[in-house]
């Protein structure tokens, strides 16, 4: 029996989440995010219905940040631009569970989590 480790953040929109990582795995191949690592988190602001989010990291988006920087993302790096880009979303989205349950980490916002995590 595995035990997730419950994690807590407060949104930007006045909620707090709970949150733990359940797991990566390649993407489907027909997702409209693939190819790409898919980031999976089970969620909740009321400690009542509890629901999944995906955070898609494309291959591409990986590949392009190593070409411009000289070297390849970790995967302790690739998982931090995941949940910077989770915790993007807790700040900006008032309703996760009907309107976050999908979201895709940007060259944009991979650039953005790097930098916020002091990764050159």
């Amino acid at each position: 029996m595995t035990l997730r480790r419950m994690k807590t953040y407060t949104g930007g929109q006045g909620y707090v989440y709970q949150y733990y990582f359940v797991g990566k795995r390649s993407a489907l191949a027909n997702a409209p995010e693939a190819p790409s690592s898919e980031y999976v988190f089970d969620v909740t602001s009321d400690r009542k219905t509890t629901f999944s989010v995906s955070v898609f990291l494309q291959e591409e988006v990986v590949r392009g940040w190593a070409e411009r920087h000289g070297r390849a993302l970790s995967e302790a790096e690739q998982y931090g631009a995941v949940k910077v880009r989770l915790f993007q979303a807790f700040d900006e989205i008032e309703d996760m569970m009907a309107n976050g349950r999908r979201l895709l980490v940007s060259v944009d916002s991979l650039e953005v989590s790097t930098q916020r995590l002091g990764v050159e």
